[in-house]
């Protein structure tokens, strides 16, 4: 699936300005793409991209700045694209509520459901369409070791993260006659910026051990290449999410009560 310009292969990341979404964009630039890195802030992603070539020096990126929590963002990405056959979709855009619920400030969980669930099942829904057309493609979704569990005080966060694995799990088994994949990733507590906005900064898993986001990233390559159905990056948080799967529910939320809690909690 060549790129109009350049012949190589076309991945498009969303949330690439940083963390795991910088770092995919790294790989696909290292493993021959050119990548078009999608996010909401035009000057972090501008660094970002910036960063990029001085670090892969044979890639291609490109900068694309939309809001992905709006239907006008979605669709101003997609035509961005002016056409060009997309490879790969890492749909990594994402963001998060910390806090009690009934405390928690109404506008922002519903803008974090719109990037998170809306946004992303918009994007989707484009770019799978044409790569059935064409006959082939693979799609990244991000999802997150608490979509296997509840998560008090990221009640939404959580939410919309077990809503990415059940889409993205559904939809690949509907796929399971055609050419295209479609691979979940869940990492764990991870060293990007999601703590600080989602104002979790001084929480116990904020301030606990952290996995490097380069590393996920590459985890996250390598099972999407091999059209794996799920990835949960790192050895401890395989053996997590292994837990998960046999630990009460009630039980799996009093832990990850205990890692949301912070000082005003």
């Amino acid at each position: 699936m060549p790129s109009a310009n350049t012949g190589r292969p076309l991945a498009l990341v969303t949330g690439a300005s940083s963390g795991i979404g910088y770092e995919l964009a790294r790989q696909f630039g290292l493993n021959g793409h050119d990548v078009v890195m999608a996010a909401d802030g035009r000057d972090k992603l501008e660094e970002a991209r910036i960063r990029l070539e001085g670090e892969v020096p044979a890639g291609r990126f490109e900068a694309a700045v939309a809001d992905l929590a709006t239907r006008e963002g979605v669709d101003r990405l997609y035509h961005a694209l002016g056409g060009r056959p997309v490879a790969v979709l890492a749909a990594n855009a994402g963001g998060g509520v910390a806090g009690k619920f009934s405390e928690t400030d109404l506008d922002d969980e519903l803008a974090a459901i719109q990037l998170n669930v809306s946004g992303q099942v918009h994007l989707v829904k484009l770019v799978l369409r044409d790569m059935l057309a064409r006959g082939e493609g693979r799609i990244l979704i991000t999802s997150s070791l608490v979509s296997l569990s509840p998560g008090p005080f990221m009640a939404i966060y959580a939410a919309t993260k077990a809503f990415l694995r059940s889409f993205g799990l559904a939809i690949r088994n509907e796929l399971e006659d055609d050419p295209v994949t479609v691979t979940i990733l869940m990492p764990g507590a991870t060293e990007t910026d999601f703590f600080e906005s989602a104002d979790m900064e001084d929480t116990n898993i904020a301030q606990g051990a952290k996995d490097d986001p380069a590393d996920v990233a590459k985890e996250a390559y390598d099972a999407l290449m091999k059209g794996s159905a799920q990835v949960v990056s790192g050895t401890a948080n395989k053996l997590r999410a292994a837990a998960a799967r046999i630990t009460p529910d009630t039980a799996l939320a009093q832990i990850n009560r205990d890692q949301a809690r912070g000082d005003d909690r």
